[in-house]
């Protein structure tokens, strides 16, 4: 049986929901609404089946995401965020935001720390 989970803060709470690299690019994505797994894998560009499986599964658990079954032939299934992953939705535009605001700052920063790293490893190897 899994024990209880007390958070100290917000932040740590919303952080071990959203948690990984993954499950907020799958929350952006359901924006638009139901959305089946192939039409998923497609719009989060990277992402192996497990690790959409895996997302998707937790983010069910955690009543962020609804996964509906319509049992037909051939099988489909279709993903969309609960009212409660609208919620986080709503507060992860912001930082959306800041992100598109920021961005060409960010991949400077990015590529200058790689620049330097592959300096020092060619300093290393002489």
């Amino acid at each position: 049986m899994k024990t209880q989970k007390f958070y100290e803060c917000g932040l740590e709470a919303a952080l071990d929901v959203i948690g990984g690299k993954w499950k907020v690019l799958i929350i952006w994505n359901l924006k638009q609404g139901a959305t089946r797994f192939g039409e998923l894998k497609r719009e989060v560009p990277g992402i192996s089946e497990k690790m959409l499986i895996q997302s998707l599964k937790e983010m069910e658990l955690d009543r962020i995401v609804l996964r509906q079954d319509f049992k037909e032939v051939p099988p489909r299934v279709e993903y969309s965020l609960t009212e409660f992953g609208k919620t986080l939705y709503e507060a992860l535009a912001p930082l959306c935001d800041w992100g598109t605001q920021h961005m060409e700052r960010i991949e400077a920063c990015k590529q200058a720390c790689e620049l330097e790293r592959q300096a020092k490893e060619a300093r290393l190897a002489v």
